[in-house]
């Protein structure tokens, strides 16, 4: 059977002046605070939600009511934003 002929193909390089030239100096490592606050912020939104719902709805402020569920939740959903900025 006869042998297939082998493409030579040159690798692709792409244009030098369009390449950044410090892409990796840019990016630098986030500060501690912003995987210690997360992890903070989901323990204490866990925390007041359980606390809400054990409670009878009357922990930790019975005045807000249902706004005691935005807390908690609010709390999850701003550790999330600050886990999107850890590298």
């Amino acid at each position: 059977m006869p042998k297939s002929e082998v493409r030579k193909k040159k690798v692709y390089t792409p244009p030098s002046d369009i390449r950044p030239a410090a892409a990796g100096a840019s990016k630098k490592p986030s500060p501690a605070w912003i995987p210690v606050s997360a992890v903070a912020l989901i323990v204490i939104g866990i925390a007041w939600l359980v606390i809400y719902y054990l409670s009878s709805q009357q922990w930790p402020v019975e005045s807000w009511r249902y706004w005691n569920l935005a807390v908690g939740f609010g709390c999850m959903v701003t550790s999330l934003g600050l886990l999107s900025r850890w590298r």
